[in-house]
């Protein structure tokens, strides 16, 4: 079982406790992805259920479960937030990094852009250098209460080594919670020629 399977049903068997174990065992040992999609969709399914069905179809690079990922990437619970991100990366489909990056620009609901941030990162795609500019730029300013998110958008630049960056890497050289990070990005980044 994949590790980060395993810890989300660990998680998600402890939310649904005891009078659902039944129902959760049943998800996590299912094969059958149209069972998986129909938790999506059916009425009155808890959280647990369908956080569990979205991510095993994520896994299985099952379309179906993109708007629930997504749905999840934006939970306030960074649990929910981290398994969906997981599963999006994993999931293979070509809404996924519009989606973080519109999550992770979206001010009003900065405080639940981290993990929105870090998969962009992660899928290096067209989308990802211009939507952490564009959140970390907006970080940058003082007593700002998501250094984090700024943090994660540093980080994030400094993976992907993109010179388009360099300009915001430089003002955030400014803040001490983010120098270090910054330094670090820009000496990934290609030099001029």
């Amino acid at each position: 079982m994949d590790e980060e399977l395993r810890s989300l049903t660990e998680r998600l068997r402890a939310e649904a406790g005891e009078s659902a174990a039944k129902g959760c065992e049943r998800l996590v040992a299912s094969e059958d992805l149209d069972e998986l999609a129909d938790v999506l969709t059916a009425p009155g399914q808890p959280l647990w259920a369908r956080e569990l069905a979205a991510f095993r179809l994520g896994l299985a690079g099952d379309r179906r479960a993109f708007e629930a990922l997504v749905l999840l990437l934006n939970h306030r619970d960074p649990q929910r937030c981290a398994s969906a991100a997981y599963a999006l990366a994993r999931l293979g489909d070509p809404r996924t990094a519009r989606a973080a990056a519109a999550l992770a620009t979206n001010e009003l609901r900065v405080a639940y852009a981290l993990h929105p941030v870090r998969l962009l990162a992660e899928l290096r795609a067209p989308e990802s250098v211009p939507a952490l500019i564009t959140t970390l730029a907006r970080r940058l300013k003082p007593h700002d209460p998501y250094r984090r998110v700024a943090l994660a958008c540093v980080e994030a630049l400094g993976t992907l080594g993109d010179r388009r960056a360099a300009p915001v890497l430089n003002e955030a050289l400014a803040y001490p919670s983010l120098a270090e990070a910054a330094v670090q990005a820009l000496a990934r980044m290609p030099r001029q020629r």
